[in-house]
């Protein structure tokens, strides 16, 4: 399926660079079994326009860790939307953070790639965002530690989010909140903020 103009509308100056990772995540990504066979078609609709959503409410300028990343979503995604934040990718697999390094090689972004468990990371980040890794309660486990006073968890989840959010133990002095995102020509989505008292 080729981007439409509407979603490449949210990578000013970096269409071509989504362009040409959305091609790898089509071929590259599938051939090594990251992403699975039959998403080839639904690269744009499920996956970009996916993690499209979480670009907009993360505040200028900060830190983010994608932990989990994977094949690099939300945070290639989020890096190419967004060239004003420090990126960092976590992600404990050796083949995909082969592929992950490929990619910010042949995009030359500015993203630092980590290979690791989210709970061995002992730098800090504002915003930590993660899609398809683990419940809420075990998400917040395993982040915890890297998230500074007044910074936040972001999660993208499905439509069971508020069950999810109503299910979790917070830790002392958290809030969580779960912001409905519509915007112009891409699905609802749901990200559930778990933010860190001040």
């Amino acid at each position: 399926m080729k981007p439409t103009l509407q979603i490449l509308a949210y990578f000013p100056g970096k269409e071509e660079e989504i362009t040409q990772y959305a091609n790898l995540l089509a071929s590259v990504a599938i051939e090594r079994g990251l992403v699975g066979p039959k998403e080839a078609d639904r690269i744009w609709e499920r996956h970009i326009a996916n993690c499209i959503p979480i670009t907009t409410i993360i505040p200028q300028g900060v830190r983010v860790v994608d932990i989990g990343s994977g094949a690099g979503l939300p945070g290639i995604v989020i890096a190419l939307a967004r060239p004003d934040l420090k990126v960092t990718l976590v992600e404990p697999l050796q083949r995909r953070v082969d592929f992950l390094l490929e990619v910010v090689d042949q995009l030359k972004l500015p993203i630092q790639v980590v290979r690791g468990r989210a709970e061995a990371v002992k730098m800090q980040f504002e915003i930590v965002t993660s899609r398809a890794v683990a419940p809420l309660e075990k998400l917040i486990q395993i982040s915890w530690h890297m998230i500074p006073k007044g910074g936040s968890l972001l999660a993208i989840k499905g439509e069971s989010a508020q069950e999810e959010i109503d299910k979790t133990k917070l830790k002392k002095g958290a809030t969580a909140q779960l912001h409905q995102i519509n915007l112009p020509n891409l699905p609802v989505a749901r990200v559930v903020e778990v933010k860190k008292g001040a």
